[in-house]
């Protein structure tokens, strides 16, 4: 038994033996045959390295060809991604390198759980080495495994602080925008545009990677080169700014705000009891308690922006914006706090402290958009545009048959709607009656006998709270003013080709619901379009919202003749390598290659029938801002221009124009924001200007300075600085950006009295 035993064993080891070779030998045979071809890539792919080539980013040029951001040569610290994987050898390299490179491990350790970097490449740690220390990190590469130098390039702005708002800056590709840029051939490690033209013209600056494949053995030598693309470098890219008009536009800005901190506005006469006493008070809506305001308050002229435009092409000449910053800020160390301390935005007003530990108690830290100078307000500012907006209504008034040139009204000094009862307007349930703005004498002004040239140039808001009323009442299109407006561009983008512009609003139904929905306005208000919203936006008040860029657009269509131009910030994309000329700081356009057809002449985005004896009444109006004469009723009314630009030489520029005065938070003069827009009336110098400059006061008295002394300047009137390369960037400093002052301020003249 037990012999049988040990056969059947031996019989059941042998049928096992037998299954288990043959299973080998299949799987040898089908490892030979049919995965052999793949195993083999498999093979040779351990052996092949791919190094990328990275594309020299393109450099953008003003219009005269001075380079406004260059690159130059860097270099980082990186390590292998093999060695950051166990977290005991990652800690014990960063702590390593943190001396060397001026790092606190800590914030390389932030750097790799951001999951951003490039697994495909060595994981940078430090930027913009200097060279001394890349050597010795080299000499002592037993000590630091896995470490390596990475030749690079870092932008470099070499006029700022000049244009940083039009230029942009660069930065890390972030969480948010990884997929986007990986799916478009991006290295995670890259630095790619954050703002300005930097960003809108991401994809013509960036070029194209390369790469360089070779062989290796078995100790990472290379063995032969397989195969070698070389990267597409990025074109460069001309902007129609000129550097020197830009740098007297961001002048003349910034001083005038800081000139009008020093002045003060007085408390208005109280519309409630027929301007007879002075409001020193509101009520405050959730205490019901009355908050008390001086006689007088100081401006707080916080920000504001300048545009000057070629209305025949569209081109942008300069474009500012204030509170300014330095984009050289973006190419060095803002990590830990330093960002937090030189962009700070904290209402230093709202800031209330712990009487005994000193800390700012949580509630009253808040934010003070005044203070942000990450907004470029040329093209992202929601204005009200006060009597700015005015030629507008004028225009629609006219286009429509609605008024003549010849009509006139009897300016008394406010306007009664005749669409609303008497009864309704006693039981104060509409408000009925409108004011023209104070005169000097206390009440509103009077202006008798007006037709639209009058109108326009004396501003009398009653004649054009009559267009907003009966534009409405007596046409079935019940937004005819809307229509009109539109036209000329309001509600919509300019097509800049900069990120982040704000559209504008027309006032409607649907945006008082919307409006009323998000809480901005009450739900009674957001039931419906009223007459009295369209009077209101006839003297460019209530809901309207627009951008000192789209006024400029505006204007100028008024200036050519009905032509609504694309707003052009590109002069040209040309061919990488466009070799520098002679002159330090300088391009030589003339040898570059266009990458596309220049569009020299501009793009028109629609034509607007202007007959020519509506433009010329309402430029006559606009010229009469600026000239005189005024008008005479009980007693003579200037214009709202003529004691601005008494001194105005007969060999600058000659314009037309209309200030504008946008009323701010409960009508008080303090929070009143200025508005100023002109345009030359000769053709061979095709020039808008705008400048808007928030809670500084009238039109006459904060933007209207600005708007002359550009138009000074741009006849080669007023006094201008030499554009210099800027000194290094002072990374101790706590400004975003150093204050500019324009010497010469004789252009401020103005003749006294208010207007």
């Amino acid at each position: 038994m037990a012999a049988d035993k040990r056969a059947t064993r031996l019989g059941v080891l042998a049928v096992v033996g037998t299954l288990l070779f043959s299973l080998v030998g299949a799987r040898l045979w089908f490892l030979q045959t049919v995965e052999a071809e793949s195993l083999q890539q498999q093979v040779d792919t351990t052996k092949v390295r791919t190094k990328p080539l990275i594309p020299v980013r393109g450099r953008i040029f003003d219009a005269d060809g001075r380079i406004l951001a260059d690159n130059q040569r860097s270099l980082s610290v990186a390590v292998d991604w093999e060695l950051l994987r166990r977290e005991s050898q990652r800690e014990e390299i960063f702590r390593r390198l943190s001396g060397w490179v001026d790092v606190p491990a800590e914030d390389m350790e932030e750097r790799f759980k951001r999951g951003i970097f490039d697994t495909l490449l060595p994981m940078p740690v430090a930027e913009d080495v200097d060279e001394r220390t890349a050597i010795a990190i080299q000499e002592r590469v037993e000590d630091l495994p896995g470490v390596t130098i990475i030749e690079d390039s870092e932008r470099i702005y070499p006029f700022a602080p000049l244009a940083s708002h039009v230029i942009g800056y660069m930065g890390a590709i972030t969480v948010e925008t990884k997929d986007q840029y990986t799916s478009n051939g991006y290295s995670l490690n890259e630095r790619v545009g954050q703002f300005g033209v930097e960003l809108s013209m991401e994809e013509q600056l960036h070029g194209e990677w390369g790469y360089i494949k070779f062989e290796v053995d078995n100790r990472n030598r290379i063995v032969r080169v397989i195969e070698e693309v070389p990267p597409i470098n990025g074109r460069d890219v001309q902007l129609t700014i000129d550097l020197d008009q830009q740098q007297y536009a961001e002048q003349v800005l910034e001083t005038q705000l800081r000139l009008r901190q020093q002045a003060v506005a007085k408390n208005p006469l109280d519309r409630e009891t027929g301007f007879t006493t002075r409001a020193f008070y509101e009520t405050d809506a959730e205490t019901g308690e009355k908050i008390y305001y001086p006689e007088e308050m100081p401006l707080k002229a916080p920000a504001g922006a300048v545009v000057v435009q070629n209305y025949e092409t569209g081109h942008i000449i300069a474009m500012a914006s204030y509170p300014t910053f330095d984009n050289r800020w973006f190419e060095s160390d803002l990590s830990g706090g330093k960002f937090a301390e030189i962009f700070d935005v904290t209402d230093l007003e709202a800031v209330e402290y712990d009487p005994v530990t000193s800390v700012p108690i949580p509630d009253t830290v808040k934010t003070d958009p005044d203070r942000s100078s990450l907004v470029n307000r040329a093209i992202q500012g929601r204005y009200n545009l006060g009597s700015s907006f005015k030629p507008f209504t004028a225009y629609a008034a006219l286009s429509t048959g609605l008024l003549s040139t010849t009509d006139t009204y009897e300016d008394t000094g406010t306007y009664r709607m005749v669409s609303v009862d008497e009864y309704q307007c006693e039981l104060g349930r509409v408000r009925c009656v409108y004011k023209n703005a104070n005169c000097p004498f206390g009440g509103p002004c009077v202006y008798g006998t007006v037709d639209v040239n009058t109108a326009l140039a004396v501003s009398s808001d009653a004649f054009f709270y009559r267009i907003g009323e009966l534009i409405m009442e007596e046409n079935e299109q019940k937004d005819l003013l809307q229509q009109q407006v539109e036209m000329f561009g309001f509600g919509s983008d300019t097509g800049i080709n900069l990120p982040f512009e704000f559209n504008g609003t027309v006032p409607d139904r649907e945006l008082k619901e919307r409006y009323a929905a998000l809480g901005v306005i009450s739900k009674d208000e957001g039931t419906g379009y009223f007459t009295g919203d369209n009077v209101q936006l006839a003297i460019g008040q209530g809901l309207l919202s627009a951008s000192p860029l789209q006024l400029a657009v505006a204007y100028g269509a008024i200036a050519n003749a009905g032509f609504v131009m694309k707003a052009e910030i590109i002069k040209a994309v040309f061919e990488a390598g466009v070799p520098e000329s002679d002159r330090q700081g300088y391009a030589d356009i003339s040898k570059a290659r266009f990458a596309a057809e220049p569009n020299v002449d501009g793009e028109v985005v629609r034509q607007i029938p202007m007959p020519a004896e509506i433009r010329d009444e309402i430029n006559s109006g606009l010229r009469r801002v600026i000239t005189g004469p005024g008008h005479f009723s009980d007693y003579l009314h200037s214009t709202t221009g003529e004691r601005l630009f008494f001194d105005y030489p007969a060999s600058a520029i000659q314009i037309a124009g209309k200030t504008g005065t946008a009323q701010g938070r409960n009508n008080l003069p303090w929070n009143d924001s200025s508005a100023f827009a002109a345009y030359s009336i000769d053709p061979e110098q095709p020039y808008t200007v705008v400048a808007y400059l928030e809670k500084s006061g009238y039109g006459a008295t904060a933007a209207g300075p600005v708007v002359k002394c550009m138009f000074l300047q741009l006849s080669g009137i007023a006094p201008t600085d030499p554009v210099m390369v800027s000194e290094l960037l002072d990374t101790n400093s706590v400004f975003q950006a150093p204050p500019k002052k324009l010497n010469d301020t004789s252009c401020f003249s103005r003749r006294g009295g208010s207007s």
